[in-house]
């Protein structure tokens, strides 16, 4: 059964303009309005989430929330989790496009817990994540395991 995820983005302004506008609003009828804009690279408003930001951030997210459903099965505690990802924008074949998303969390673990498991939790959550299913950049993970 397909789910549909609405939303809105909504610009005014005048694209004739030397320097136009590049601030717009994601909003749906549930959620708080985000602004965004261009990168600052492309005369975007540094403020604000850019389409970068949120391609990395929704493959953060989702690989983070398959993760730990994956730990919640197998029984595996995690204490906490920060991500600390990046998304790399690159220019090849004179195609530019989101070439590699780093993940990088700090994946915090009750004492005794099996370090491989975690890591191999984290790999295989890869094969589940929505969106890392959906893009065609390559997802770096590179996690770290601490005890607590």
């Amino acid at each position: 059964m397909a789910h549909r995820y609405p939303l809105t983005l909504s610009w005014t302004g005048n694209s004739l303009d030397t320097v136009y506008n590049r601030t717009a609003t994601l909003s749906n009828d549930q959620k708080p309005s985000i602004p965004v804009s261009s990168a600052p690279e492309y005369t975007g408003n540094p403020a604000c989430w850019n389409p970068e930001d949120l391609l990395g951030s929704a493959l953060a997210t989702c690989h983070m929330l398959t993760f730990l459903a994956l730990c919640a099965k197998a029984k595996v505690g995690v204490m906490s989790y920060e991500d600390h990802a990046e998304a790399v924008l690159d220019t090849v074949n004179k195609v530019t496009r989101i070439t590699q998303v780093y993940l990088r969390p700090v994946i915090r673990v009750p004492r005794g817990t099996s370090m491989a498991k975690v890591v191999e939790l984290f790999e295989k959550a890869h094969k589940y994540c929505f969106v890392a299913n959906s893009v065609t950049c390559e997802a770096v993970m590179e996690p770290r395991v601490v005890e607590v």
